[in-house]
């Protein structure tokens, strides 16, 4: 992409920014329209913009699209557990330390390094810097993970997600015996205004919901197990926000053992990371929207825990 500087009048009502430039300029993903804004390439009448920033009537939109650089991403031969790929899509299952994609301070050694190895034309597909993700899983989350592989699967898969057609079955462990034993939680949820690296439900009205802007969020859960003193449950996350299963399930006085953030600071078990794994993924292919439904078994430090509460 060659340096561009494009000037805007659109016609909107009350339509978000970086959404609308998507519509506009639809060569240019989303996502890297917020990443563009939020470099301050663009300005709306003059003013520094935000990608949440609503664009009323006609004002004047700058744009300043840079010189596209060489990706810094390198292929690194990183083992992957792959459950299915097609000419489409790869679903890792995704081990439990490795970051999905780089970030401050994990520049190298995550599954987008990995899958570059695996799958040399990922470049190009979607983000920059994030090729080929469609969603995305905590660092010591595992579980299944679904890759896109070209563009066109890219924009089909994000649209399932968008939708919430794709059904996301994950397992956790939990302080307590939940009750009830099944139960749909429905809590908005928000980044905590006092922890800014936390997550928060976000009650309507409370002193928290005018400094943090909550969005609707909700977990379906289901008791799996109950032992003495914890209970396995599996969680379907009907909205897609940040850490919502561990908030949740936080909220609701059962946290997930060895969650450090929203849980207890020692945990109840000897467990080195959340018991939080993504067990089930089920979506429509992109070459014949065939529904595919995957699963994974729980990995070896997780198992280990559960065979201690037997």
């Amino acid at each position: 992409m060659k340096a561009q500087r494009i000037e805007l009048r659109p016609g909107a009502n009350g339509e978000r920014l970086d959404k609308l430039l998507s519509q506009l300029l639809p060569e240019i993903s989303r996502s890297q329209w917020q990443r563009l804004i939020g470099e301050g390439h663009v300005l709306v009448d003059g003013h520094v913009a935000k990608s949440s920033q609503r664009i009323d009537g006609s004002p004047l939109i700058n744009v300043d699209i840079p010189e596209a650089s060489e990706s810094e991403l390198l292929p690194e031969q990183i083992p992957l557990d792959v459950r299915y790929e097609d000419d489409d899509l790869i679903v890792i299952n995704k081990p439990p330390g490795l970051v999905v994609h780089p970030g401050p301070g994990h520049d190298s050694g995550t599954l987008v390094n990995a899958l570059l190895a695996h799958c040399p034309d990922l470049p190009g597909v979607g983000d920059t810097r994030r090729p080929g993700i469609v969603h995305r899983l905590d660092k010591n989350t595992s579980g299944l993970i679904v890759a896109a592989k070209n563009d066109l699967a890219m924009h089909f898969l994000q649209a399932q997600f968008k939708k919430r057609t794709v059904d996301k079955r994950y397992l956790a462990l939990v302080d307590g015996r939940i009750r009830p034993e099944a139960a749909l939680i429905d809590a908005p949820i928000g980044r905590d205004p006092l922890q800014r690296k936390r997550m928060s439900v976000i009650a309507p009205g409370s002193p928290r919901a005018s400094s943090s802007r909550a969005r609707a969020a909700r977990t379906r859960y289901v008791t799996v197990e109950q032992f003495a003193d914890h209970t396995l449950v599996e969680c379907a996350p009907l909205t897609g926000r940040t850490h919502q299963i561990r908030v949740h399930l936080a909220y609701v006085g059962f946290p997930i053992v060895g969650d450090r953030v929203y849980g207890r600071r020692k945990p109840s078990l000897p467990i080195e990371r959340h018991f939080l794994h993504a067990a089930q993924l089920s979506f429509n292919r992109p070459s014949d929207q065939s529904r595919l439904t995957l699963m994974a078994e729980l990995p070896p430090d997780l198992a280990a825990v559960l065979e201690s509460l037997s």
